[in-house]
């Protein structure tokens, strides 16, 4: 892993990455854009495809994308594609969402908009359906290399018509989500809290999703101190997104849960 964690870290101490990291760039690509990114995740650079077995993040013109080399899941390129969101976003489904039913917030009487953290935003989906839904989302993502991900998708959709309005109100912020919550200057309307948990959907994409996803990020390791933090920043409603039959996030009790198919969300009224 390329960065040190202490002791506020949700992250497990442990080696994340089970394999080594390499930047493999196109050659087409400016040789200071790849070496920035390379030093910023301590990850050597190659112009070339690696030989071995290596977790490889791809830089080419289409972006950035994470998979295995020499290995089952090569085939498989983990991307964060908003693209591929937009039937999810048309008024009609997002109403339908399990988050924006989670989410809905009484209208404030001043007109400015309201105002969401996803402080565990990971490749940033959840962020985009409370953004589509007129959030202003402050997004934070701890692992660098999903950080990296998230930040080239959110680059490539505010070039998209549909979706560039949208990504306008997404502001992503690297760093240690506990850090991040509590050095936040205004209480939001909503946070989100959605650290990782093995997904129950069988399909073989989900699982080398979440095969990789597990490369480079570990489940939570200091659930309490996460709430605790997400509470001392006063939201209005603290949403966190579990497993449909798993326990509650640090075994706080919500006020009310909403559940799907796979998950749930655990809805908290922190202040009126």
């Amino acid at each position: 892993m390329t960065k040190e964690y202490d002791q506020h870290s949700q992250v497990a101490p442990q080696h994340p990455v089970r394999l080594p990291l390499v930047l493999w760039a196109d050659r087409d690509i400016p040789p200071t854009q790849a070496e920035q990114l390379a030093n910023r995740l301590q990850a050597p650079l190659v112009w070339n495809k690696p030989s071995g077995s290596s977790l490889v993040l791809r830089m080419d013109k289409n972006g950035l994308a994470l998979g295995l080399i020499g290995a089952a899941l090569s085939r498989y390129m983990l991307h964060a594609d908003f693209e591929r969101m937009l039937p999810r976003l048309k008024p009609g489904q997002l109403n339908r969402e399990l988050l924006i039913r989670a989410a809905r917030i009484r209208h404030k009487q001043e007109a400015e908009p309201l105002l969401a953290v996803d402080a565990t935003a990971g490749l940033g989906e959840d962020a985009l359906l409370l953004a589509a839904a007129g959030f202003e989302v402050q997004l934070c993502e701890h692992n660098p290399i999903i950080a990296a991900l998230l930040k080239d998708g959110l680059r490539r959709a505010k070039g998209h018509p549909e979706l560039a309005t949208i990504c306008a109100r997404m502001h992503l912020q690297p760093g240690n989500s506990i850090d991040f919550l509590q050095q936040l200057q205004i209480e939001p309307d909503l946070i989100l809290l959605d650290p990782m948990f093995p997904p129950r959907q069988k399909s073989a994409k989900v699982k080398k999703k979440l095969q990789l996803l597990q490369m480079v990020e570990q489940p939570c390791a200091n659930e309490k101190a996460l709430v605790q933090a997400a509470l001392a920043a006063r939201p209005r409603k603290l949403v966190i997104k579990r497993p449909r039959k798993g326990p509650p996030l640090a075994g706080t009790s919500p006020s009310y849960s909403l559940t799907g198919k796979a998950i749930r969300f655990d809805c908290m009224l922190v202040r009126s």
